[in-house]
């Protein structure tokens, strides 16, 4: 199937582009999530017509990403969980947790843009951790998990 892509989309194409998608992936994810549009003769037209402001929206959304990627730069997150004795911990610090604890500090994030390639956090120490703002803006913060205190 034939699309025009309405924003940057990773491994596939920028803005503007008109790209051939496996049907399934048109039509169940690319065009529900309004990242695409069919190309067809008056969705191409309408797309021209609306070009400039459609990249100003996207100018607009970069910016705003990295400035909450300046607010993110060297900061060091500490989450505490009950842990044994031997460092590992019960249960295990997600990608929610670690979104609920920045978003706790200020800082929007929601949970799909905390990227974690090695899975839950099992065990005490620190842990690099990357947040994917925008398709171009990624921050890299360190977190670090600490046996939880006493109660």
């Amino acid at each position: 199937m034939q699309i025009i892509l309405m924003e940057k989309v990773v491994n596939l194409g920028t803005l503007g582009d008109v790209v051939k998608v496996k049907d399934g992936y048109a039509r169940n994810f690319l065009i529900p999530q309004g990242k695409a549009k069919r190309a067809t003769a008056a969705n191409l037209k309408q797309f021209e017509e609306k070009r400039a402001e459609l990249e100003k929206v996207h100018a607009a959304a970069l910016a705003a990403a990295q400035t909450r990627a300046a607010q993110l730069t060297e900061l060091n997150l500490v989450v505490s969980q009950k842990a044994g004795m031997d460092g590992r911990l019960f249960g295990s610090v997600t990608n929610g947790d670690i979104a609920d604890a920045l978003n706790a500090r200020g800082i929007a994030v929601a949970k799909a843009e905390v990227r974690m390639p090695d899975g839950p956090l099992k065990a005490i120490g620190e842990f690099p951790v990357t947040i994917a703002l925008h398709t171009d803006v990624i921050a890299e913060i360190t977190v670090t998990v600490q046996a939880e205190t006493g109660k």
